[in-house]
């Protein structure tokens, strides 16, 4: 056997394995809500989740600073930074549009405020950033959620540009 033979046995092996470990995460169902966890909390953490099977790597869940919170923040790639916004309802309401239709001017404001603190305390300003929001709306079946993932909804508000 030749090293070329040896090579397209590696990467047959390679692609197999790879496309069995992602039909695996993609198969894995959502986490059960707790008794005491809020609709939001819930939310944040289905959203986590979500982008786990997606190939995210979660950084930071909560991030808190005095001027403003982050839901999820995230890696695509090993390249970008992705700060995410998380808006759940428990039922969809009819003509209300969406969750994701409450991320107002305001609160992008904010979310690009505290995105920029969280680069700098990171020594992360080199790197791209993008802000995505995700909706879920629970409906009659929490275990099964509709999710809507919306990436780089908006570009970052205030004087310094930091998403690519």
């Amino acid at each position: 056997m030749d090293a070329a033979t040896k090579r397209i046995g590696a990467d047959t092996a390679y692609a197999y394995l790879s496309r069995m470990w992602k039909n695996w995460r993609l198969s894995r169902a959502y986490p059960k809500r707790g008794a005491t966890e809020s609709v939001g909390a819930y939310g944040e953490r289905v959203a986590a989740f979500f982008l786990e099977r997606k190939g995210y790597i979660i950084l930071e869940r909560s991030y808190r600073q005095k001027s403003g919170e982050i839901d999820v923040i995230a890696v695509w790639e090993r390249k970008v930074v992705v700060f995410v916004e998380v808006k759940t309802w428990a039922v969809c309401k009819e003509n209300t549009g969406g969750p994701s239709d409450a991320v107002d001017s305001a609160k992008q404001e904010k979310i690009s405020k505290t995105a920029m603190r969280y680069m700098k305390r990171h020594r992360l300003l080199e790197s791209a950033g993008r802000a995505d929001v995700i909706e879920i709306v629970l409906g009659s079946c929490p275990e099964r959620p509709s999710i809507r993932h919306f990436e780089n909804a908006f570009e970052a508000v205030g004087s310094f540009q930091m998403f690519s």
